[in-house]
């Protein structure tokens, strides 16, 4: 077995405000082999894009991690001064961001801002720096780079503007990329040629992704493992077939119960009644006792750890009801 090249245990975010502390992350934990791509799933406000934050060090004031710790091929990173952290940020993890028109600046050509992070990062010259943006651009798909890295973001369209980002990501061979949600704004033909590209990527340079998602179908093609996001906890983790085609928590039950597939014959698909709570509103014990269509007395009193369930791993009482039954 490799050793995990990402590791975040029983990490805890907080943003405190003037009527109290908001609890965001509650006891996350999973860890990311290299070459492995782990998809972390749930609806929006589970608490992904925060996980991702709080794991490249760009956590927006006044949220802070109040607890537990991020290690990255065994160092520390969560308690690093930010100049330290900085120098991890570009050269050891990547980032890939929904809209690339934040990750880019509109006054600078491409070429320039990867050669810049190329230069920054790397011990190599401004010419071999040049030569490396070019063959990073043509790895990721951009064609004609030679011509196009003197052009500035504008002048590329949605999905050849991510690729760039994704060159962007990967110009200082970083270990570890966190992409959250880059295939969102693209329309479908492109998404299927950035999660190729993605996983070409991934395997070719032994990198370690992070990809967060709401979209299942993504993570379908793309991940080999899964971590499913509710109310700032996991829910359910384990190898992707086993989650979507097996799942142990009715939460993860409901996601799949709710995409359409070619071959079903139901007229209508499942729902999950009500809403995630807020954070200042998250129920005692299981956070989703009050959606839950198996709920029982101890889940609305006592919080689930995350149980074995066979090849997954899912926090819900029902796991261990099942597994003292047998």
């Amino acid at each position: 077995m490799t050793s995990p090249l990402l590791e975040v245990r029983h990490l805890r975010v907080e943003f405190p405000t003037r009527r109290g502390t908001l609890l965001a992350l509650d006891d996350i934990s999973f860890d990311i082999s290299p070459g492995e791509i782990l998809g972390v799933v749930g609806e929006s406000g589970a608490g992904k894009s925060l996980t991702g934050a709080a794991i490249i060090g760009l956590l927006e004031p006044p949220g802070r991690i109040a607890g537990g710790e991020i290690l990255l091929d065994g160092q520390r990173i969560d308690n690093l001064p930010y100049e330290k952290m900085r120098a991890i940020r570009g050269r050891r993890i990547g980032a890939i961001f929904q809209d690339p028109l934040t990750s880019l600046n509109p006054l600078y050509t491409i070429g320039r801002q990867l050669t810049e992070t190329i230069l920054t990062h790397l011990p190599v010259g401004a010419e071999e720096a040049r030569a490396r943006a070019i063959r990073l651009l043509q790895e990721t798909g951009i064609p004609a780079a030679e011509q196009r890295i003197d052009q500035y973001p504008h002048q590329f369209s949605g999905g050849m503007r991510q690729r760039v980002v994704i060159a962007l990501a990967l110009a200082a061979e970083p270990q570890l990329i966190v992409a959250d949600e880059p295939t969102t704004a693209l329309d479908v033909s492109i998404q299927a040629q950035i999660i190729s590209l993605l996983k070409r990527l991934c395997k070719d340079h032994g990198a370690a992704v992070m990809l967060v998602t709401h979209d299942m179908g993504v993570i379908a093609e793309t991940c080999d493992r899964v971590a499913v996001l509710y109310a700032g906890r996991v829910a359910e983790i384990g190898p992707v077939h086993d989650v979507i085609h097996r799942p142990s928590h009715p939460y993860t039950r409901g996601l799949m119960g709710s995409i359409p597939a070619m071959d079903d014959e139901r007229e209508r698909l499942l729902q999950i009644d009500g809403a995630m709570p807020r954070l200042n509103a998250i129920p005692a014990g299981c956070a989703f006792n009050p959606r839950c269509p198996q709920v029982m007395d101890r889940c609305r009193t006592e919080r689930p750890e995350l149980l074995d369930a066979g090849a997954t791993r899912a926090s819900c009482w029902l796991v261990d009801t099942e597994r003292r039954a047998s």
